[in-house]
């Protein structure tokens, strides 16, 4: 793009001047206006999660001006009647007005709630997108902690902000963070009185959780957000296969104006969507659930869809205790709060280390690889959905029961045993159908693509005549970058120092596994039947 392309007004040349004496950033901000980005729908995944951050940012702070965290009893009188006269909390009835009283306020508290959901379905798209092309490879691996980072940290946001009314179903999530920390070893109880100021319900868990969530939280997620977006820029955005795509340069559009036009109008489309759905799909009614007592329970009560996975896991897992040095630890509390979280967030961070370390993988990528030709990862990530699935079907056993009229722990056994097959089967699958996928891309580098064309030979036998792939199809077929394969044990006669230890056995085998693939043919049939003229 020419200087001349964009004629600037006057009047902003004249304050960029101004500025730029001051305080020299013309030559920055020149960069950045020219900096190149590829163009792919994939990656808008991570701008749905920036854009929703940034409403959830603008509608939280018109909430916090009418809400009042405390938990005191005060006797509500106000225009939602079916409630008059019962006693409830100052943060329920703040929550009242804002939804009947204040001017918007219902659609605010609507539109906040629909954004953290799509924030947190947004993050674990965008994270899947990046998982299953290799974006996280080196020098990447900082930035995928932190997205790592931002959906721990987004998933307890959510979870502290929708128990923030005080109401019925908010009380309950309340009730099992608190067996929760009941649950950790030793400390638990004192974790908890500390939390709650006392016996449950307490007297000061909503006031703390409230500057956990609208001070504490946001802040580290707008910082990480922040060194998210830097370190993107200075390391170049990955982009996918392509005949002029290479490890050395970057194809696309440039930030201005392109991207900057469509961000803005990216973040119109998700805002309109929002209010739209805010406006006709009702969503956490806390009207109808009433103020919170510890002496009921709502049936089919169910948190919000991120959470899914940690009440599944709680309800899947039976009972078990044991005493410990005189404390009693209750495993069926701990361990389906700490597994599953383990397995996925420290899975997810270690597994660029892990896969670095089976391949001896050490050079930069900037080209994304299709799924199909990396088997081994697509096929983990395939079954950590699984697993993630099944937990997450698991928080609503007791709705699946009753909408299928089975037995409720004929459900909860199906899952139990399920955790344990699905996730491998999925593997084993998925592994199968990405190596068949590569040969069939094998297939047409030799052959071409069918055409759908019958042509008779002189002989009178009939083939089907094949076209080439363009060079744009081949470029992409022809991506696939297998690792190398480590030496075997005892290859040539001596065994290499480290593939004597345990570890070095284990980092063979999983190079074997990381180094199966179709072998893409070097020779190609030239001669292609061509269709009659």
């Amino acid at each position: 793009m020419s200087d001349d392309a964009v004629k600037i007004p006057p009047a902003v040349s004249d304050v960029g001047g101004w500025l730029d004496d001051r305080f020299h950033g013309a030559n920055a901000i020149r960069v950045l206006m020219r900096k190149v980005f590829p163009d792919h729908w994939s990656f808008m995944l991570g701008e749905i999660a920036l854009w929703s951050f940034v409403i959830l940012l603008l509608t939280g702070t018109y909430l916090a001006l009418f809400f009042d965290p405390s938990m005191a009893p005060v006797v509500y009188h106000g225009p939602y009647t079916k409630l008059d006269g019962s006693t409830m909390s100052e943060a329920y009835q703040s929550t009242l007005n804002i939804s009947f009283d204040v001017r918007g306020g219902l659609l605010v508290r609507q539109i906040h709630h629909w954004a953290a959901d799509l924030f947190l379905a947004a993050i674990i798209a965008h994270m899947l997108r990046v998982f299953f092309t290799g974006a996280y490879r080196k020098p990447r691996e900082v930035n995928w902690l932190i997205g790592i980072a931002l959906f721990a940290l987004g998933t307890f946001e959510g979870l502290f902000g929708y128990s923030l009314p005080d109401d019925q179903l908010s009380g309950a999530g309340l009730r099992i963070m608190e067996g929760l920390l009941q649950g950790l070893p030793i400390v638990g109880t004192y974790v908890s009185f500390f939390l709650f100021g006392g016996e449950f319900p307490g007297s000061d868990i909503i006031p703390r959780l409230y500057i956990i969530h609208a001070l504490l939280i946001p802040g580290v997620i707008l910082a990480l957000v922040t060194a998210h977006l830097f370190i993107m820029f200075h390391q170049k955005h990955t982009q996918m296969p392509g005949s002029i795509n290479t490890e050395q340069n970057v194809t696309g559009q440039p930030f201005f104006p392109y991207f900057l036009l469509k961000g803005q109008a990216w973040f119109f489309f998700i805002f309109g969507a929002l209010v739209l759905l805010s406006t006709f799909a009702q969503i956490n009614p806390i009207w109808l659930y009433g103020p919170y007592t510890p002496l009921a329970i709502s049936s089919a009560s169910q948190p919000d869809w991120y959470m899914g996975f940690l009440e599944g896991a709680l309800r899947m897992m039976p009972s078990w205790e044991v005493n410990f040095l005189g404390y009693t630890l209750s495993l069926s509390v701990l361990i389906p709060f700490a597994l599953p979280l383990g397995i996925i967030l420290i899975g997810a961070a270690l597994w660029p280390f892990f896969e670095q370390w089976a391949t001896g993988d050490k050079a930069f990528h900037h080209i994304n690889d299709r799924p199909r030709n990396a088997p081994v990862r697509t096929a983990v990530g395939a079954a950590a959905m699984a697993f993630y699935g099944i937990l997450w079907a698991e928080g609503a056993n007791d709705v699946i029961a009753d909408k299928l009229q089975v037995p409720l722990y004929t459900i909860t056994w199906i899952a139990r045993v399920a955790i344990f097959v699905v996730p491998v089967a999925a593997y084993f699958m998925t592994k199968r159908l990405c190596l068949g996928l590569q040969r069939k891309d094998a297939e047409i580098l030799v052959h071409g693509v069918e055409s759908g064309i019958i042509q008779q030979l002189p002989d009178g036998e009939f083939i089907e005549v094949h076209t080439p792939v363009t060079d744009e199809e081949r470029a992409i077929l022809e991506s696939r970058q297998v690792p190398p394969a480590l030496p075997e044990p005892g290859e040539n006669g001596i065994s290499a120092p480290d593939t004597k230890s345990v570890m070095g056995h284990a980092r063979i085998t999983a190079n074997r596994a990381f180094t199966e693939t179709i072998t893409i043919p070097e020779e190609r049939e030239t001669a292609m039947a061509s269709p009659p003229k």
